[in-house]
């Protein structure tokens, strides 16, 4: 079971940092280029697309995580692996916290708003700037889960 586990904790973890990092050097880098109104349209669009996908991704990581600590501690290496696996499941928590504190209360008054007609305030409350901060700490927690889990896994090679 072990050997099933920790590829798809690998592929799951793996796809979801992959998808995080390609945002946040592509498109999110983008999105702070644009006027208010191309910036509101692109979030309409991408926001339905990367969600429910990346917290699915997220979750599932951080299930097989938990799993993997639990499940390898018999094995040799198991000690150090499941430390791994531990750590990386913690990191995918703090990641999805973040995620669900502060990106995507932002996400959401984004997509309330109406392209045509920015708020009159919106100089003073556009969110790019802190969406961005917290999404590259997601980025980083997300790799830093990978590399626990591709340590984990050479552990116990």
């Amino acid at each position: 079971m072990i050997q099933a586990l920790v590829p798809l904790a690998l592929f799951a973890n793996g796809i979801a940092a992959g998808v995080m990092l390609g945002n946040a050097i592509g498109l999110a880098a983008h999105a702070l280029r644009l006027p208010y109104a191309g910036y509101v349209d692109l979030i309409k669009f991408m926001w339905p697309r990367y969600d429910p996908f990346l917290p699915i991704t997220n979750v599932v990581a951080f299930g097989l995580d938990v799993a993997l600590a639990v499940l390898v501690r018999g094995e040799p290496g198991g000690t150090g692996s499941s430390v791994l696996f531990g750590a990386a499941a913690a990191l995918l928590v703090v990641l999805m916290a973040i995620s669900l504190f502060k990106n995507v209360p932002i996400n959401r008054y984004v997509t309330a708003l109406d392209p045509a007609s920015p708020p009159r305030d919106w100089a003073e409350r556009d969110p790019r700037a802190a969406w961005k901060s917290w999404n590259q700490v997601r980025v980083v927690l997300s790799m830093a889960a990978l590399v626990a889990n591709l340590a984990g896994a050479a552990v116990l090679l």
